[in-house]
């Protein structure tokens, strides 16, 4: 009986086709899947659910992305993930690496990523096939987020008001450990008073201290470790909604 065989090539371009489903184990990558959504200018979203507003914009040069279970709660905003998608044929085999900055479900995804970080996991003249899947295979992991020339900065969210209620939310997160908890040092009681996670990276406080604040945040790394970093007279005692205040520290 006369049984027509593949010719080599042909097994070869199949197992091409087969390696997307494929997903590195090594340097703790884990399998997902990601997509993009519509964006004017393929920047980020003033819009974000971690409460960064324009700072989320164009953070990390616009390449930024939304989440899902990584989001937890909020403590996930300002993590930094590298992503590469898993067909060798179309994508660039470092990826990228995105900062979170917003909360978002997708079709079994992790990540939903802004156009502009989105385009760079294409390979060179690539992108064009990559946006017609709309959705791709990826691997990503959790790496130190850095920003040369910056320090830990504290801003006074817009909504804040004088003297009366007071909403933080801290930037240039740098580093690989999440903040979990923010307090605020009351004098006349000599105790630390707990922040109110609102929402996302937004922390509040109604009646806050008077006088120049002195607060500390509590870091937590993968591996459960805990930390606490004490900042004296970071925000002064009239602070203004809308403003920042550099820590002049960085977080490593």
């Amino acid at each position: 009986m006369y049984q027509k065989l593949l010719p080599p090539y042909t097994v070869l371009v199949l197992i091409v086709l087969l390696l997307p489903a494929l997903c590195s184990s090594q340097d703790a990558f884990i399998c997902s899947r990601a997509t993009y959504y519509g964006s004017p200018d393929c920047l980020g979203t003033p819009r974000g659910a971690c409460g960064y507003g324009e700072f989320g914009r164009d953070l990390n040069g616009g390449e930024v992305g939304a989440v899902a279970k990584l989001y937890r709660n909020g403590a996930g905003c300002g993590g930094c993930y590298q992503v590469r998608c898993t067909n060798p044929e179309l994508c660039d085999q470092d990826g990228l690496k995105i900062v979170v900055t917003d909360y978002g479900e997708g079709d079994r995804t992790d990540f939903i990523l802004s156009p502009r970080a989105y385009n760079k996991l294409a390979a060179p003249k690539a992108s064009e096939v990559l946006f017609a899947f709309g959705v791709v295979d990826v691997e990503y992991r959790r790496i130190p987020c850095q920003y040369p020339g910056y320090n830990l900065v504290f801003k006074v969210h817009e909504h804040s008001k004088y003297p009366d209620y007071l909403a933080i939310i801290i930037l240039y997160q740098a580093g690989q450990k999440d903040i979990t908890a923010l307090e605020l040092w009351q004098e006349d009681c000599k105790e630390w008073r707990g922040m109110r996670r609102a929402y996302g990276g937004v922390w509040d406080m109604a009646s806050p201290p008077r006088g120049n604040i002195d607060l500390r945040f509590q870091v937590s790394g993968e591996d459960g470790t805990q930390s606490w970093v004490e900042l004296k007279s970071v925000i002064p005692s009239e602070w203004k909604a809308g403003a920042t205040y550099d820590s002049s520290m960085q977080l490593s």
